[in-house]
């Protein structure tokens, strides 16, 4: 008798369930294709629904990752528009060929090249420890009484939202230093100011991602849906002016909700000016590699705020720019090696996929009978501008409860009111109405699952879902009058409504 060793349970394989969600998506897109197809849609674009409905439900179940849901919606729209009926004419098929090719026509895009950019940008920030020595220094100017350190998170938040490119990014360089602050102070880690100083950087960095347009990736994303879908975007001081004054009432805002909902304990913090000190004489003083970066990032923000007004040359061209002095030997603060670890590639894939999704969606004219059917069902073409905002805007935020991502959210909502926006008859500016929705997008203030750099801040056990919700759920509604008070005054002077 031969006796095999017995595998012990804790070694044994693990059978992995599949996602629920992951199920949910493929029924719903099952049903969507079961559906009747309407007269005035096409196979293509009745197949593109199928799979944006199947993009939503696993986007907002998390089902698999963002990554691996990108591969199945290229690989659904192979087949699925590769085998549906070209609209040109329906007596030849797309191929399998062509569709791929439209499921990738996203990773050419100016906006994805773009993102790549600051992708590389922010990782030569962590690189050279630049963003750790701006943080520290705006500290020490502003001061440490509790108040001030408060008001040192927006300042921090806004300087870095000028120089990073990226949301998660700026969180991850600030939320270590302002623990190390933390700590320093001897103040608890479950203290009401430790609590406020978190969910002001997490808030914060939120709020000036409405600001800034190279702020954060679903910016982008709208702008290259501008160019697909309107022929033309906005520049980035336009942005920064319509932005940037709604960012900066609300940094205020933010600072009272946060003293009034989680009073600090102490109105000063002693030792507090020593630790910033000590930690920036541990930096040293300021490498080569810090200075060279400082002037690139001075030179891009440069370039970025007066294009269309000293010069031609667009953002992604000044920002590629910059790259090339970043990577030039001798000169260049970093090499290939250096940050290719550092860059999230699965945010390429992810970008480079919700373009597809979008521009495949205008392409088999899904997105334009949704519009359609969305004007003629909820009476939209009967308000005016400011209204049309209001509903459009309400929509985005609640819907956004069930997003883990303001990218997914943007691929999977701005194609469509986009051609909400083209349908509805009436004299108002489509570009303006599409970056003040791109605007709402931003607004992941209620839950922390709601973006990146809430999870970030959430994972320093400072603060629980409760404290950051009530917060949020204020800074939501407050931001949200105020976005209608600007529509009806300042927006509208700027010609945007």
């Amino acid at each position: 008798m031969t006796a095999q060793a017995a595998v012990p349970a804790s070694q044994a394989p693990k059978k992995t369930k599949i996602p629920i969600g992951l199920v949910a998506g493929i029924l719903v897109m099952i049903g969507v294709l079961m559906m009747p197809l309407p007269a005035d849609l096409p196979v293509a674009g009745h197949r593109m629904l199928a799979i944006l409905a199947f993009a939503v439900v696993v986007w907002i179940t998390e089902a698999v990752s963002y990554e691996a849901s990108a591969i199945m919606i290229t690989t659904l729209m192979a087949f699925l528009l590769g085998t549906a009926p070209t609209i040109k004419d329906p007596q030849v098929v797309y191929g399998t060929s062509a569709a791929i090719s439209m499921a990738l026509t996203g990773f050419s895009n100016s906006a994805l090249a773009l993102v790549t950019g600051a992708l590389f940008i922010a990782a030569a920030m962590t690189f050279t420890g630049l963003d750790r020595r701006i943080a520290l220094v705006t500290l020490a100017k502003v001061g440490t009484s509790t108040r001030r350190i408060l008001i040192g998170c927006i300042a921090v938040t806004i300087v870095l939202s000028l120089v990073v490119p990226s949301a998660t990014a700026r969180s991850a360089a600030v939320v270590p230093i302002m623990m190390g602050v933390i700590a320093a102070f001897g103040v608890d880690k479950r203290s009401n100011i430790a609590a406020g100083i978190m969910i002001i950087v997490a808030q914060a960095t939120s709020i000036w991602n409405v600001g800034i347009q190279t702020a954060a990736a679903q910016n982008l994303l709208t702008v290259g849906f501008m160019e697909k879908m309107l022929g033309e975007r906005v520049a980035w001081s336009d942005w920064l002016i319509a932005g940037a004054p709604w960012s900066l009432i609300m940094s205020a805002v933010l600072i009272v909700i946060v003293l009034k909902l989680l009073p600090p304990e102490s109105d000063s913090i002693a030792g507090g000016k020593e630790a910033v000190e000590k930690s920036l004489l541990e930096l040293g003083p300021m490498t080569g590699a810090q200075k060279r970066l400082m002037a690139v990032s001075l030179m891009l923000l440069l370039f970025w705020s007066t294009e269309g007004k000293l010069h031609k040359f667009d953002t992604t061209s000044t920002t590629y720019f910059g790259l090339v002095l970043l990577l030039l030997p001798r000169f260049g603060v970093m090499t290939w090696k250096d940050v290719q670890t550092r860059i999230p590639w699965g945010t390429v894939i992810v970008f480079g996929v919700g373009i597809s999704l979008g521009t495949a969606l205008l392409t088999t004219q899904a997105g334009q009978w949704l519009g359609n059917q969305v004007v003629a069902h909820t009476g939209l073409d009967h308000l005016g501008p400011l209204a049309i905002f209001a509903i459009l805007a309400a929509f985005l935020i609640v819907i956004h409860l069930g997003f883990a991502s303001a990218t997914a959210l943007t691929s999977a909502m701005l194609p469509i009111l986009i051609s909400v926006l083209a349908t509805l008859p009436g004299d108002f500016s489509r570009l303006g109405m599409t970056m003040l929705l791109g605007f709402v997008v931003s607004y992941g203030f209620i839950l922390p699952i709601n973006a990146p750099q809430n999870m970030v801040c959430l994972g320093t056990e400072t603060f629980n879902a409760k404290q950051f919700a009530k917060v949020g759920i204020i800074v939501t509604i407050v931001g949200y009058l105020l976005m209608l008070l600007m529509g009806m005054t300042y927006w509208r002077w700027l010609g945007w409504l």
